[in-house]
């Protein structure tokens, strides 16, 4: 009685053995080639086997490349893809509350100074003639009453523009749209009141002492 043949194993391939370069190993025949020039993928990021194709309706499987750069590593000026840009503000607003406050302090200064010598060259007279410790008459001011109004304008119109200079210097320091100069605004306004009491007070004086021929 003769046993069943047993079943012959493959042989064995020799040493240096490759698959062949039909399906499933290589590409399949008909598949259209890459074409000349298109871009390889990146060191690590997956990609489809050559002539594959998705189904229609189907976008090909996206690739998983190495991650981006962060922001501190890349070069300053070099633009970053995959980032917004940072957006970048102008000055204008610190620029605008600084020539707020010089019109307010410089401006209004000098109107008052001249307004009040004016006032003290036309009154200084009557503001001599008052008797010590008596009320105030009014009715000295009479003739230097064009004046007096200037002076009163000068004063809210330095109020109002410097405090409008002092809150743009504010905003323009806190946001960084012109911090240097919106830092400056803010002192010059903060000193509006000071150059403007100072300037009327001294010039109301001279003016005083030129009506009346204090001064010589």
């Amino acid at each position: 009685m003769t046993t069943p043949d047993a079943p012959q194993q493959p042989p064995v391939p020799p040493g240096g053995w490759a698959p062949p370069a039909a399906p499933p190993f290589g590409v399949p025949q008909g598949a259209p080639a890459a074409p000349p020039g298109a871009p390889a993928a990146p060191p690590g990021a997956y990609a489809p086997p050559q002539g594959y194709a998705p189904p229609q309706g189907y976008a090909p499987p996206p690739g998983y490349g190495m991650p981006a750069a962060p922001a501190s590593a890349v070069p300053h000026g070099q633009p970053t893809y995959g980032q917004p840009a940072p957006v970048r503000r102008g000055g204008a607003l610190g620029l605008i509350a600084l020539v707020l406050a010089l019109i307010a302090t410089v401006g209004a200064g000098l109107l008052g100074a001249i307004a009040a010598f004016n006032i003290g060259l036309g009154a200084g007279k009557g503001f001599a003639n008052l008797p010590a410790g008596g009320s105030w008459d009014w009715s000295i001011l009479t003739p230097v009453r064009d004046w007096v109004l200037l002076g009163e304008v000068s004063f809210w119109i330095g109020t109002i523009v410097g405090v409008w200079a002092l809150v743009q210097g504010i905003v323009a320091t806190v946001t960084g749209r012109g911090r240097a100069t919106g830092i400056t605004a803010i002192v010059v306004a903060a000193l509006g009141p000071i150059v403007f009491g100072g300037l009327v007070q001294g010039f109301l004086t001279a003016g005083a002492a030129a009506g009346t021929g204090i001064g010589g």
